[in-house]
C-alpha cells in the first residue's frame, strides 16, 4: 500500500519518523519545505502525509474538511482511529493536531484512495513556488528567504460521489480554480480553490488554506535566490536516488 513505508501502526496509533515524512514529502508528494528536512531541528510531519493517514485508515467520504491546529513532530505517537465518525480530532499526545469533519457517503476501497491521494499531494507540492511566487510577486510582498515558513491550515473538498471504476482513476486528476492571497502585515493567508476532474467531467470541488509567516516587501533577486535554493534543494535529492553509474 502507498503509505506502508513512511508510517508505522499499532491499533489507534501511529507515528512518522523524520525520515519516513521527509521521503513521503519528496519522493510522493514533490515537497522540498525545509521543514520537511529529516535534518531540519524544526521538522514536522507533512499535513499532506496526516492527511493522506485520514483517508487511508477511516475512509473517503463525499465531503471532508480538515482544520490544522498543530504541528505533528518526528516520532510522536498519533492517535488515528480506523473507524471513520462524523467529527474527530487526530491528536499527538493531548494535544488535537488536526481536526476533522465529514459526511455523505463513504468508501474503504484503497485503490480509489490511493489514486485521489496521490492525485492531491502531487498538486500539493507544486504549490510553491508555482502557484505561490506569482502570487507573492502580484502583492509585492515575499517570505523570508533566509528561514522561508509556510504552513497549512486547512482544507475541504466534495465530491459527487465516491464510486468510480478501477479503471477510470488513472484519468482524475485535480485543477486549480482561483488563488488569491490575503496580505495582513508580515502574515498572509493563501486561498486557493480546486476542481476534481475525471476526464473532462468535473467530479468535485475543494479548497485549501495556507499561512505565509515573516513576510517583508518583495525583492526580486532574494526570491529568485530562494526558487534557485528550492531547485538545488531537489536536484540534490534527485541526485542522490539516482542510480550508480
Amino acid at each position: 500500500m502507498l503509505l506502508d513505508p513512511y508510517h508505522s501502526a499499532t491499533g489507534d496509533l501511529c507515528s512518522v519518523s523524520a525520515e519516513q515524512g521527509s521521503d513521503f514529502a519528496k519522493g510522493v508528494a514533490g515537497d522540498f519545505n525545509p521543514l520537511h528536512d529529516a535534518s531540519n531541528s524544526r521538522f514536522c510531519v507533512p499535513g499532506d502525509l496526516l492527511f493522506a493517514l485520514v483517508l487511508t485508515r477511516q475512509g473517503l467520504s463525499q465531503a471532508m474538511c480538515l482544520h490544522f491546529e498543530g504541528m505533528a513532530v518526528a516520532d510522536m505517537a498519533l492517535h488515528i482511529p480506523t473507524k471513520a465518525t462524523p467529527a474527530f480530532a487526530l491528536t499527538g499526545g493531548d494535544k488535537p493536531l488536526v481536526r476533522v469533519d465529514r459526511s455523505g457517503e463513504l468508501t474503504l476501497d484503497q485503490r480509489i484512495i490511493e489514486q485521489l491521494v496521490r492525485c492531491y499531494v502531487s498538486f500539493s507540492g507544486r504549490n510553491f513556488p508555482h502557484i505561490l511566487v506569482p502570487l507573492m510577486e502580484r502583492h509585492g510582498v515575499m517570505i523570508n528567504p533566509d528561514r522561508p515558513l509556510v504552513i497549512y491550515e486547512g482544507m475541504a473538498f466534495e465530491l459527487s460521489a465516491v464510486d468510480y471504476p478501477e479503471s477510470a482513476m488513472p484519468a482524475l486528476r485535480l485543477e486549480l480554480v482561483e488563488s488569491r492571497l490575503e496580505v495582513d502585515g508580515k502574515r498572509a493567508r493563501a486561498h486557493l480553490s480546486f476542481e476534481w476532474r475525471l476526464g473532462a467531467e468535473a467530479i468535485g470541488s475543494g479548497a485549501k488554506t495556507l499561512l505565509l509567516s515573516g513576510l517583508r516587501p518583495l525583492e526580486r533577486s532574494a526570491l529568485q535566490g530562494l526558487m534557485h535554493r528550492y531547485d538545488g534543494w531537489r536536484e540534490r535529492w534527485l541526485g542522490a536516488r539516482a542510480p550508480a553509474a
